[in-house]
């Protein structure tokens, strides 16, 4: 079959053998992402934190809630995390302004006469929905405001924080992070790539590139994402034949999802054992993103060393991605395009049409158009 070349934006219906691709590297806004670990938000401090290019201060009030406003005075552009907090009102350290932590609201100008009518209720530093869960603390990103508009009261987001799916009360819960020097999109269509395991994840204990065998499996459309449907486990991974023993379970089903903007849920299910995990992966400037990973798990709760063998083997898979997309990273200095085939590249297909559409709605204020018309089976090697 001859080799056809299509543009970004396109995709036919009918059978492909290659697609070219240059990642646009355009950040995704009206979403919750992941900005620290919840153990670095400490009382009595302030925080820095990079999302989607926008500088933020991250802290806590006096009852330990977190709060997260754009980190620079809407007065003179000074950093507020150069500043004091109270528990509750951040005071910029340049002039004294004063605004509440939760909403940006200004509270005080301290070099306002009794006789200046300003009215300072109405002057707002940036201020972001934050919540905390799973052992990190989230926030909302909304489109940003036209340049030199200012900013007003924070939209409430029509939607909760995402989170790592839990089966029963009792489990094991462990986060991993790591920096890695590419675009999101490149750190995402590497999350979801099911051939570069053989390659890039070798070990005695996992497996190697001679046990390379063709798969098959099924996807399915879901809001905002894909699914591959629940399926077994693959045969050449040890620590799969290591859990069904272990669990004494007559069938192990994995599920993956991806939802945008960059949310990864993986279920594994052994009769009444499970293991979950959600991974993101979020822009941090147009050039550089960071994988978060939260698993949790009642696998191996019992066993010595089972959870810290778990949080090893997961701590091992995310610097080998890591450090692969490091050395990627490199080539794409000189050859950013990429060549997309099917059948193992499709999902980063669906990502790049998901991400598209998405913002196509956004601009024409239709509908969003899933690239996915139906359930669709891959196969590959791996």
């Amino acid at each position: 079959m001859s080799e056809r070349l299509e543009t970004p934006e396109l995709e036919t219906r009918g059978p492909e053998t290659s697609q070219r691709q240059m990642p646009d590297s355009r950040m995704l806004y009206g979403f919750w992402y992941r900005a620290l670990p919840s153990g670095q938000v400490t009382r009595n401090r302030l925080h820095q934190a990079m999302l989607l290019e926008t500088p933020l201060v991250i802290g806590r009030d006096r009852r330990g809630k977190p709060f997260a406003l754009r980190d620079a005075c809407p007065h003179r552009g000074m950093p507020l995390s150069c500043g004091r907090f109270d528990g509750q009102n951040l005071e910029c350290s340049y002039h004294g302004w004063k605004f509440d932590a939760h909403s940006g609201q200004c509270q005080l100008i301290p070099s306002l006469t009794s006789d200046q009518p300003l009215k300072v209720d109405r002057i707002y530093a940036g201020s972001y929905p934050c919540e905390e869960n799973d052992d990190y603390v989230w926030v909302f990103i909304p489109e940003p405001p036209p340049p030199g508009a200012g900013f007003t009261k924070a939209v409430e987001p029509a939607f909760p924080t995402p989170r790592v799916p839990t089966f029963d009360g009792k489990y094991e819960i462990a986060h991993l992070t790591a920096d890695l020097p590419c675009s999101v999109d490149h750190g995402i269509i590497g999350l979801m790539d099911p051939a570069h395991g053989p390659f890039v994840h070798q070990a005695w204990w996992w497996r190697s590139r001679h046990s390379i065998h063709e798969k098959q499996k099924n996807f399915e459309p879901i809001p905002m994402g894909f699914r591959m449907s629940a399926h077994t486990p693959s045969s050449n991974s040890a620590p799969y034949k290591l859990l069904r023993l272990y669990a004494d379970a007559d069938s192990i089903t994995t599920t993956i999802d991806f939802v945008l903007p960059n949310l990864r849920l993986e279920t594994i299910r052994a009769g009444k054992y499970w293991f979950s995990s959600l991974t993101t992966v979020t822009p941090i400037t147009r050039s550089h993103c960071r994988i978060d990973v939260v698993a949790c798990w009642n696998i191996f709760r019992w066993v010595p060393f089972g959870p810290a063998l778990l949080k090893f083997v997961f701590a091992k898979f995310v610097e080998q991605d890591r450090q692969t997309m490091e050395n990627q990273s490199e080539g794409l200095k000189h050859n950013p395009h990429l060549m997309l085939i099917d059948d193992a590249d499709r999902p980063a297909k669906w990502y790049f049409q998901l991400k598209a559409a998405y913002l196509d709605a956004g601009r024409t204020g239709g509908e969003m158009k899933h690239p996915m018309a139906g359930p669709v089976t891959l196969k590959w090697r791996s």
